[in-house]
């Protein structure tokens, strides 16, 4: 009788783990699946200068995800005239708790006002740092010296972002106006603006590379369960 007793414990013990391991299986799926919350830190480019909202980077880039099936949704935190030290300062702020990853788009201010590369290279190399340390994953946005900055000036700056995506593990898209830059079909009439076809373009070339940053969220999510 005691035999009998211990064997249907033991079924019960062995059952009863079973069923914890079943709901911490499917929970895993969950959580990986879980909407991604991407914040865009950018200047004007990304805050949408002289467009309505909708016409902006990240609301056209929402929409784009959703076509796409992809449960995401990005949070527009550019601001108009801001330098990479300007993203430093409100990085806090501008990143809360609860963003899962970052589409980084600055520097296009510091080359127009001359800016020193390598204060542009600190201040950005400090903002990937403080990201990874929260453990959230980032979209480095490339971007280009202006011509009339003088041949000297454009290798530098344009050295910048390269090196930064060789230094930290970040997704690179080289250059955030590429196929968009001097194009007046694509600009609004300050020429240096993407109207609203151009940022359709930018969001078109650029989508993939979002995609896997969306990709690493959900990857990180799977691990550290």
């Amino acid at each position: 009788m005691a035999s009998v007793q211990h064997r249907a414990g033991l079924f019960l013990r062995l059952w009863a783990a079973f069923a914890i391991l079943l709901t911490l299986t499917a929970a895993l799926p969950a959580a990986a699946a879980a909407p991604v919350h991407i914040v865009a830190l950018g200047d004007s480019l990304t805050a949408g200068f002289g467009l309505p909202v909708e016409q902006s980077f990240p609301s056209k880039l929402n929409v784009a995800l959703a076509k796409t099936g992809i449960d995401a949704t990005v949070t527009n935190a550019g601001v108009s005239g801001d330098t990479a030290s300007g993203g430093l300062a409100r990085l806090t702020w501008s990143v809360p708790d609860g963003t899962d990853a970052v589409i980084l788009e600055l520097g296009a201010n510091d080359a127009l006002r001359g800016v020193d590369p390598k204060v542009t290279r600190e201040a950005l190399d400090d903002i990937l740092t403080k990201l990874a340390a929260r453990k959230i994953p980032v979209l480095l946005c490339g971007m280009q010296a202006p011509p009339n900055m003088g041949e000297d000036y454009g290798r530098a700056f344009d050295a910048i972002f390269p090196a930064l995506a060789s230094t930290h593990r970040v997704v690179f898209y080289p250059f955030f106006l590429d196929g968009v830059a001097a194009d007046s079909k694509l600009n609004q009439a300050d020429g240096m603006h993407p109207n609203d076809a151009g940022v359709d373009v930018i969001v078109s070339r650029i989508l993939p590379k979002v995609e896997e940053l969306v990709a690493r969220v959900r990857a990180s999510r799977g691990s550290s369960n």
